[in-house]
């Protein structure tokens, strides 16, 4: 039998914006991987009568109802009343919860429990109890009339730490089914280009699917599959990850990779070759990009923000004749940065960005969008030019810094890397 989850997330600060959903997210991805279809998402405030409209809804559409919030002991704290009023349920006390908050308190606080923490021992009857190890609010679980409900405190860690222990578990228990997911990660080439070539394939599919999903400054396709077991599962995927492949061929940089900066640094250890950044317009994007990876002090030598023209003359050894005669923003200084950066660093390889991002052109009139990309190497110098047009700002140091690991990728994997 195939489930369908409404997730319930309560809390006015989610409306206002002043705190992302991320427990959504999670939860989606959890379940998905258990097979069970969430096919709605709902934010409600700590307004009870809001939250029990939301209830009558979800429990007419999904079987599995999941809510994260208002577990807590203010008097805005009201999902467990509101949903026991909703199905009938009474509270009961739990004398031996209320001591582990009480035991909370006293151990990893040092202060007595104030006595407004006693409604959070206080759950439905009959409930299947969720224990909290970070936290003071436990969560539940009841089944009525064929619909489960789940309650799940609002915090993320505390959210996250009972949807391993307990919340999978219980949903395993009812799903006969899994739902396994692989990412086709590309880049240079935009989403409706990559929907074009595969349109047709992606609306004949129904198990299993093909989407694309336009990450910042590139494309991801998400192939997905149902079956009993995660083994059938792959074994259908398969044919679809090669179709893929076939039809986009090398701007498909990985399967299953988190970014281009986490598949350049895996080229890069595999191969046991090492990099240095010399950055002007990206301002230590790339590097920021790559040291967030565990592990990248194995192929990441360091690198230069030169941000100045004295800092590109001075540091990265840029000639003076080449800045006097084409500029900081050109392919000459961004081929010279990258085998500055190169020479003084020791690495193997170096690549360079230097680029006018906006909002104004540079003191050369270089107009916003122009970047060019240098690439150093045993091999020779290499050199992307790029025209991103009058973008934001942001847009075109995220694109560069992008094209900056492509010219990289390529370069390791033997592709032509000027052009994309």
């Amino acid at each position: 039998m195939s489930h369908t989850a409404e997730l319930i997330a309560v809390g006015t600060e989610l409306l206002l914006g002043n705190i992302a959903n991320t427990n959504a997210q999670v939860l989606s991805q959890s379940l998905s991987a258990l097979g069970v279809n969430v096919f709605w998402h709902t934010v409600v405030g700590d307004n009870p009568d809001r939250l029990k409209e939301a209830l009558d809804v979800a429990r007419k559409r999904a079987d599995i109802l999941i809510t994260t919030g208002g577990l807590g002991p203010t008097y805005d704290d009201l999902t467990k009343q509101t949903i026991c009023e909703a199905f009938g349920k009474p509270l009961v006390l739990h004398p031996d919860i209320l001591e582990d908050i009480r035991a909370f308190y006293e151990s990893a606080l040092h202060v007595p429990m104030p006595e407004n923490n006693t409604q959070q021992a206080q759950l439905p009857e009959g409930c299947a109890v969720f224990d909290n190890p970070v936290g003071t609010a436990p969560g539940c679980a009841f089944e009525s009339d064929g619909v489960h409900v789940l309650m799940l405190p609002g915090p993320p860690h505390e959210m996250e730490t009972m949807l391993r222990r307990h919340v999978e578990p219980y949903l395993r228990r009812l799903s006969h089914e899994v739902i396994v997911s692989r990412d086709i990660m590309t880049f240079g080439m935009g989403e409706s280009s990559v929907d074009e070539l595969l349109h047709d394939k992606m609306v004949r599919m129904t198990n299993p699917t093909l989407a694309t999903y336009a990450k910042p400054c590139e494309v991801r396709l998400r192939a997905t599959a149902k079956a009993p077991t995660e083994e059938e599962a792959q074994a259908m995927l398969s044919p679809v990850l090669a179709e893929v492949q076939a039809v986009l061929g090398n701007i498909i940089y990985g399967i299953d990779v988190a970014d281009l900066a986490a598949c350049c640094h895996a080229q890069l250890l595999r191969r046991g070759l090492t990099l240095a950044t010399a950055e002007s317009c990206t301002g230590g994007l790339v590097a920021e990009k790559l040291t967030a990876i565990p592990g990248a002090s194995a192929v990441y030598r360091g690198g230069v923000v030169s941000y100045w023209t004295g800092v590109k003359a001075n540091v990265l050894r840029v000639p003076a004749d080449i800045l006097d005669a084409y500029g900081p923003v050109s392919e000459q200084c961004a081929r010279a940065m990258a085998e500055g950066v190169r020479t003084i660093t020791g690495a193997d390889l170096g690549v360079s960005v230097t680029g006018a991002a906006g909002p104004d052109p540079d003191e050369r009139g270089v107009p916003v969008g122009i970047v060019y990309i240098g690439l150093a190497t045993p091999e020779g110098t290499f050199c992307r030019p790029l025209d991103f047009g009058r973008r934001r700002r942001d847009r075109i140091q995220g694109l560069a810094a992008n094209h900056a690991f492509d010219v990289v990728r390529r370069w390791l994997q033997g592709l032509p890397v000027e052009r994309v």
